[in-house]
């Protein structure tokens, strides 16, 4: 490792290899950073993200773990800590939707344990396990930070993804229970909440959300991209803001904001 790459700082991106994942790693990339890309499977998506990453000029490393998994957390915390020396990033990304939308009186136990194992459970198990790393780093590279993409729906209600709107509101309030935490160690804890962003995700949902759009949804009325989300995690890691943390930054083209 030369000197120069060894002093380039890392990010641990979780649910990397396509969609708003793959967006992030791209854009902390371009920033400078080397990427841990994990997800569920190292398939030609993620051959492509990793080309892409380094055609950016930064080295990857691919780390295949379910983080809904005790055991897989614990291995990729540690692969990734180690696979450049350290991590002055984590990303917590990877999430999932609800397989069926529907009634909230018609939610199963099972769907609701789901979404609240993946989407919050494993991103407050492995957030904890990344931060006593940092705490004990004692030649950290770079601005240390964490940043959890939550969701619109961390805000506004559906009744017809009750447990994903559950879950991603528990992320909201772990941003500010770990940014509380971590600030006397220098260590920023923000959260992105992304609105309808064109992913393989909202493919499904996209001539609906096409005519709410075009009907004032959203005051920007188009989809957003996996790159803006990019550029918002890149400028957070950057310290583009230095005297705030806990906080959520809207990548949703104005939805958030009360209108008629």
């Amino acid at each position: 490792m030369s000197q120069m790459e060894s002093r380039r700082p890392a990010a641990l991106v979780t649910g990397g290899r396509r969609g708003i994942g793959r967006g992030i790693c791209l854009a902390l990339a371009r920033k400078g950073y080397d990427i841990v890309v994990n997800d569920v499977a190292h398939d030609a998506a993620m051959d492509e993200t990793v080309a892409e990453l380094q055609r950016a000029g930064a080295r990857a490393e691919v780390v295949v773990a379910d983080i809904a998994d005790r055991d897989a957390r614990a291995a990729l915390a540690a692969r990734a800590w180690e696979a450049f020396g350290g991590l002055s990033c984590l990303v917590n990304n990877a999430g999932i939707s609800v397989k069926v939308r529907g009634d909230i009186l018609d939610v199963s136990e099972d769907s609701y344990d789901t979404l609240m194992s993946v989407n919050l459970k494993a991103m407050f198990f492995l957030t904890q396990d990344i931060a006593r790393r940092m705490l004990a780093d004692r030649a950290p590279r770079g601005h240390r930070t964490i940043v959890n993409v939550s969701s619109a729906n961390a805000l506004f209600a559906s009744v017809e993804r009750a447990e994903y709107c559950l879950s991603k509101t528990g992320v909201s309030m772990a941003t500010k229970l770990y940014a509380l935490r971590l600030a006397d160690s220098d260590i920023r804890v923000y959260e992105i909440r992304p609105g309808v962003i064109e992913t393989d995700m909202t493919r499904v949902i996209k001539a609906r959300y096409d005519q709410r759009i075009a009907d004032g949804l959203s005051p920007i009325r188009r989809f957003g991209s996996a790159d803006e989300v990019g550029l918002a995690v890149a400028a957070l890691a950057g310290r583009a803001f230095p005297f705030s943390t806990g906080d959520a930054f809207h990548i949703d083209g104005g939805m958030h904001i009360p209108h008629f």
